[in-house]
């Protein structure tokens, strides 16, 4: 519709400028003789002031003496002596004038009659050509409604760099799965010789912005055969049947391109679970995914078409969809270490004017639990923070200030705490601080801040030290009567509570909750109370494993381990709170205290060099 009356307003414009054209030659005055009366022209003729008439047809073409030209008409049924006779013209002067007789030029009457009937249909057909046209692009979109989004990487006109493994740092084992499946495209002698067969799908999980897509587009420069990329929810349309229509068009193009490679980006838009009862069993998203079961591993088989897709929620993923035949491979990609880390940063920040003495190592041990996506965006925001400091390079300094506005945002200096405020929120943190440094099991403490970023008032930031894949009781207890170290410091200095320890009291309650439900470690036994969650994602509600009294015995579980926390951590804020008193002065007036300062305050020593693998816990006010 739109191109519709784009192309209409273009045809009335053009009609405009055509007339515009038409007036400006019809309607020149500055050649255009002075028309004159009969009378007029008697008049002048006995004046002996006319010297030449050309007569064409009863048009008359007058030259004066003063060579003035002018113009006037006879009668149409008499000639021009006998018209100018019965207007008492001289004849003895009459005849001194030089008449000269032509026939009269038809040339711009027939023209201009052409065009006034011939630009009126030309417009017309104009018009209905662009109708025309509208209609086939119109009814060529219609067909191609059900074709396939894909794209080929690598085609022409493609804008995308190309990436190989040796851009892709870490995942040592996830390049390994796909550096077999490359090879098996570019040699597959040496695998059929040994009865191998090719891999029909490979499925890549992990959290977000951990790499899979990166991976993938690794494979796409690895590999020299054809590479279809497209997400799962280009499938989705809201007409029943498109969405594997798509599919079949995305596999018979593949086909036809072997060896070939497809790659699903989100798999989950497509492959949920079926069978929950509601949407039907001719709900669009289900046909979708019948469709992708049946070309994966259906009746007819195509071992030449290597299907890749990547998701972070495998949990909903349909069992049909994961059973071998159809995804052989599951390639787990977990978050960097602090060696893969360092390599990461080193990647991302190639292209960045860094001093010499800048230690990415350094960095790496103080972002834990990073993704790539994350460490990218530290190194794009330490490049940004040099860049509005006018800086021609990017230092330490700037990288290390990346790492907390990525993780809590940018400082907000101007909103300025009130002195109660910056108090409340000193001894909030240094709660949270002495209680991790005194209690079990615990983390040390690599930053005390009240200077506020993102929605926190102030933070407190930890560093694991060493590297832990499992936890135990003691450590979960440990860890929530941390989170409510600055609840009780509050309690104990001020006789009261402030909305500061709301973030406190939901991170200590989701984790005893978890020590209850799902980790077995409470009086109820090693049994694990889940939810049936799958129903949610499509518009149902949580369906409960267990019954009403149940779930009583679980709040009281829950309260237990909370109640426990908050007596330890009351406990130690008593036995130090002359300590308390002390840092909490330090930090008013400097507003942030490192990890070697601290230490200094509390007389603790401890190691300098520690191997970094878990997540930065971050406690905010």
């Amino acid at each position: 519709m739109k191109n519709l009356l784009k192309n209409f307003a273009v045809i009335l414009l053009i009609f405009f400028g055509i007339s515009a054209v038409f007036s400006f030659i019809s309607q020149d005055k500055t050649n255009t003789p002075e028309q004159l009366s009969l009378s007029q022209l008697v008049e002048q003729i006995n004046q002996e002031k006319t010297k030449q008439i050309i007569v064409e047809g009863n048009n008359l073409k007058i030259t004066f003496l003063d060579n003035k030209k002018a113009f006037a008409q006879k009668e149409t049924e008499d000639s021009l002596s006998q018209t100018l006779a019965n207007y008492g013209v001289d004849k003895e002067k009459l005849e001194k004038v030089e008449i000269q007789i032509k026939n009269e030029s038809n040339a711009v009457l027939v023209i201009g009659q052409i065009l006034s009937i011939a630009i009126p249909i030309l417009m017309l057909v104009f018009f209905f050509w662009i109708m025309s046209k509208q209609a086939k692009i119109g009814a060529a979109q219609a067909f191609d409604f059900t074709k396939a989004k894909a794209k080929l990487f690598g085609a022409e006109g493609h804008s995308e760099e190309k990436i190989t493994f040796k851009d892709v740092a870490g995942l040592k084992e996830a390049k390994e799965e796909l550096k077999e499946v490359v090879d098996f495209l570019k040699n597959p002698k040496k695998f059929l010789a040994m009865g191998a067969k090719i891999p029909r799908g490979v499925l890549l999980l992990g959290p977000a912005g951990v790499g899979k897509t990166l991976l993938a587009r690794a494979v796409a420069g690895e590999s020299n055969v054809p590479f279809f990329h497209a997400s799962g929810s280009s499938f989705v349309e809201l007409f029943v049947g498109v969405g594997s229509a798509r599919i079949r068009d995305l596999f018979a193009i593949a086909k036809k391109n072997v060896p070939s490679i497809i790659f699903l980006d989100e798999l989950d838009a497509i492959g949920k679970s079926r069978g929950n009862g509601i949407g039907g069993s001719h709900d669009e998203r289900e046909q979708t995914l019948n469709q992708l079961l049946v070309e994966m591993d259906g009746f007819e088989r195509n071992t030449n078409v290597i299907v890749i897709a990547a998701t972070n929620r495998s949990d909903v993923l349909d069992s049909a969809l994961l059973r071998p035949g159809r995804f052989d491979r599951r390639v787990v990609l977990d978050l960097p270490d602090i060696n893969d880390r360092e390599e990461i940063l080193k990647i991302h920040c190639k292209d960045k004017p860094l001093v010499p003495n800048v230690n990415l190592r350094e960095v790496a041990e103080r972002t834990p639990g990073f993704s790539g996506a994350d460490l990218a965006n530290i190194a794009n925001e330490a490049a940004i923070l040099a860049a509005r400091m006018n800086k021609t390079q990017v230092f330490q300094d700037d990288l290390l200030e990346s790492i907390e506005k990525v993780l809590l945002g940018p400082e907000r200096r101007s909103h300025i705490l009130s002195k109660k405020e910056k108090e409340i929120t000193a001894f909030h943190e240094v709660g949270h601080a002495l209680v991790s440094v005194f209690s079990p099991n615990t983390e040390p403490i690599r930053k005390i801040s009240i200077i506020a970023r993102g929605m926190a008032a102030g933070y407190t930031l930890k560093m694991p030290s060493e590297d832990k894949k499992i936890r135990s009781k003691t450590e979960f207890l440990a860890e929530i009567a941390v989170c409510l170290g600055g609840y009780c410091a509050e309690k104990i200095k001020f006789g009261e509570m402030t909305t500061g320890a709301s973030n406190d009291l939901e991170k200590a309650s989701l984790l005893a909750r978890k020590l209850v439900k799902e980790y077995g470690m409470s009086s109820l036994g090693p049994v694990s109370f889940s939810e049936d969650n799958t129903s949610l994602f499509e518009g149902g509600s949580f369906q409960k494993s267990y019954s009403e009294e149940t779930a009583v015995k679980i709040d009281n579980e829950v309260s237990k381990f909370i109640n426990q926390g908050k007596e330890a951590a009351e406990k130690i804020i008593r036995q130090q709170k002359k300590l308390m008193e002390k840092i909490a002065k330090v930090l008013i007036e400097k507003e942030t205290i490192e990890r070697d300062v601290f230490e200094d305050l509390i007389g603790l020593k401890q190691k300098k060099k520690m191997p970094v693998n878990l997540k930065v816990k971050v406690r905010t006010v």
